[in-house]
């Protein structure tokens, strides 16, 4: 067991049912510079429009109502698998859009073994996409990449994400994909809500 000061949180309630691994399209391969590549095609987040998603990754921080209590936005999205989210700096326009720096923390399929802390830049945020590169050391050691493709059902939202094995190994990889195709599966079931009370 991976030694650290974070605890699984007590489960939140959630009324809707996480969408499947195979309910996307994913891919594991190792680059030529040995890096692992894992790769998400979402299924259809019906509803959900790009701006919903430029808005949400911008403010993910606060809080929101959620079955009858209120709870940190972060903690919802996930509501087995997510810790904690702090913004550690500040984009210009107050958000955590391009400039900011936050820190994560969630154990991928509840387990601890498979712990992510991290500290992410955020080099893009718009309504075409979102990167996020995390470095160790001066080397980037993550680097994440989202697009937003507007369907007539909502959007297409596909991933690819390089990360170094000593930080990410293939099993804890295959972990994530399960973990991100969950999160982002669950946008679909409160965002478009949420969305539209911000506005």
């Amino acid at each position: 067991m991976t030694t650290t000061k974070w605890k699984l949180l007590t489960p939140r309630p959630f009324n809707w049912t996480m969408k499947p691994l195979d309910s996307a399209e994913t891919g594991v391969k190792t680059l030529d510079d040995g890096r692992l590549e894992l790769s998400i095609r979402h299924d259809i987040l019906k509803g959900v429009t790009p701006a919903m998603l430029d808005w949400w990754f911008r403010n993910i921080e606060g809080t929101m109502e959620h079955m009858g209590q209120t709870y940190p936005r972060y903690l919802v999205w996930h509501p087995i698998d997510h810790i904690h989210y702090e913004i550690a700096r500040r984009a210009p326009d107050g958000t955590a859009g391009p400039g900011a720096q936050f820190h994560i923390v969630e154990a991928l399929g509840a387990n601890l073994d498979y712990l992510v802390d991290s500290v992410a830049d955020v080099l893009k945020a718009d309504d075409t996409g979102h990167i996020l590169s995390v470095r160790h050391s001066g080397m980037e050691v993550i680097h994440i990449e989202h697009t937003y493709t507007p369907v007539p059902e909502g959007t297409l939202f596909q991933s690819r994400t390089h990360v170094v094995r000593k930080v990410v190994p293939e099993a804890m990889g295959r972990a994530w994909l399960k973990h991100s195709v969950e999160e982002i599966g669950n946008l679909e079931y409160f965002l478009p809500a949420l969305y539209a009370s911000q506005r």
